[in-house]
């Protein structure tokens, strides 16, 4: 038994059934993802906190294919809103005309633009495993290292890594920065067309019909299994708690889980947009984390002849804070934001782990004999890391595969690699098994 339908629940139950293990989901919730989900909010897409997808996680290559995503890619680089205008930093190979903001006294200079290219490059080319095993220290205290001027650090890295970490003091393990920057360097940031909720609901799709079972909130785990709620007890012989944060302490409370970061997104709607590309905007002041035009990212975030503003900040929404934003919006889109309309807020209190080095990048998702928990608090706070945790969740715990059935290729259950079932031929719970 999984508990918990997102994307690490989702992933776990994927390689229990690849190995031939029946599994069940119950899900708390009235659908699948956790909190990658996506709501329809007059006729506009709305994530359930401003999010993006790196289809360069090897997690992700493995589970899903991007033809099934619809991916729509942001633009490589970002704007930087300084006190003397805006810069652009991205690859000058693909974007000449940005050569002009790299010049000395704009935004970098020779020692930031080498030290740069050295990093980017060594990040590229060194393997994950390799950059797990660096000695750990402050993503503020690698740069640093790296031959980056403070000043190059104040105005680029940490208005940029404040939107990604959800924290401003660069405190996050320089493992979990090097592995996020090399994810960045190889992959093409983008965002399915129909939202970030279509991700958890492929890999759902991917799952034998009626796997999943939604409002079904659990109670407490037994010595057979699970009691919901309403007190039915559900049996299986194993169970994985692949909930959030605070469900994962009540059901599990010897299970340490980390701190989380807390953030807020202000949807605003326009009749024409801002900012004519699809590329994140970040403020030297730190007045937010990032802005961007998500229609311009997807066309099918807003309906015909409107677009879609999505800009986050640190902590949770307070009374006045969407008015004083406008000021600053209107300040760094150069257009009058008061005229917008606010669509709706998201806050996500337990949006991304917090990851003080020394960081475990990975953490054991076996409790006690028969009980595994598995989500991004046991990894990376990242798509990767609770898919990752998912997956050791199910090798930790899956029993033996079943025996191959008369007639059945052997080789479409092949080890270490998910196999996808054909459709109308999708396995369901080996028989005379109590399920996962």
């Amino acid at each position: 038994m999984v508990i918990g339908a997102g994307v690490a629940g989702l992933a776990c139950a994927q390689d229990l059934l690849a190995a031939g293990v029946g599994v069940r989901i119950l899900e708390a919730s009235d659908g699948v993802g956790g909190r990658m989900r996506s709501d329809r909010v007059h006729g506009f897409v709305i994530d359930r906190g401003f999010q993006v997808f790196n289809p360069s996680y090897p997690q992700v290559r493995r589970r899903l294919a991007g033809d099934e995503l619809d991916l729509r890619p942001f633009s490589r680089g970002v704007l930087i809103h300084t006190d003397t205008g805006r810069r652009r930093l991205t690859d000058p190979r693909a974007h000449p005309s940005t050569l002009v903001d790299l010049l000395p006294g704009r935004l970098a200079g020779p020692r930031d633009l080498a030290a740069l290219g050295a990093l980017t490059a060594s990040d590229a080319l060194t393997t994950p495993h390799r950059l797990k095993g660096r000695p750990d220290r402050s993503t503020r205290k690698a740069l640093a290292d790296a031959g980056f001027t403070n000043a190059f650090v104040e105005r680029f890295f940490l208005p940029f890594l404040s939107g990604v970490f959800l924290e401003d003091r660069l405190e996050t393990s320089a493992r979990v920065f090097h592995l996020v920057w090399r994810s960045m360097v190889r992959g093409a940031l983008s965002l399915p067309a129909a939202g970030i909720g279509a991700v958890p609901l492929a890999l759902a799709a991917s799952l034998p019909k009626d796997t999943v079972r939604l409002e079904t909130p659990v109670e407490r785990l037994t010595d057979d299994g699970a009691e919901t709620v309403t007190g039915e007890l559900v049996p299986a012989r194993a169970v994985v708690v692949a909930t959030g944060p605070g469900p994962a302490e009540t059901l599990m409370p010897d299970v340490a889980v980390p701190a989380y970061r807390v953030v807020t997104t202000y949807y605003h709607a326009m009749p024409d947009p801002p900012l004519n590309e699809p590329t994140l905007l970040v403020d030297t002041r730190r007045r937010f984390l990032n802005t961007c035009v998500l229609s311009n990212v997807a066309a099918s975030y807003a309906p015909p002849g409107r677009a879609l503003v999505a800009t986050s900040v640190l902590g949770a929404d307070a009374e006045g804070r969407e008015r004083a934003l406008r000021s600053t919006l209107s300040e760094v889109h150069d257009t009058d934001a008061d005229r917008w309309d606010l669509l709706t807020v998201r806050t996500v209190p337990d949006a991304l782990p917090a990851m003080a080095p020394p960081q475990e990048l990975s953490r054991t998702t076996r409790v006690a004999p028969g009980r595994y928990v598995c989500g991004d608090h046991r990894a990376t706070g990242s798509v990767q890391g609770a898919m990752a945790s998912g997956a050791r969740a199910a090798q930790g715990g899956a029993a033996r595969p079943r025996p191959v059935a008369p007639g059945e290729d052997p080789k479409t259950r092949s080890a270490g690699r998910l196999t996808r079932a054909p459709p109308g031929r999708r396995a369901g719970c080996p028989a005379g098994r109590p399920p996962w």
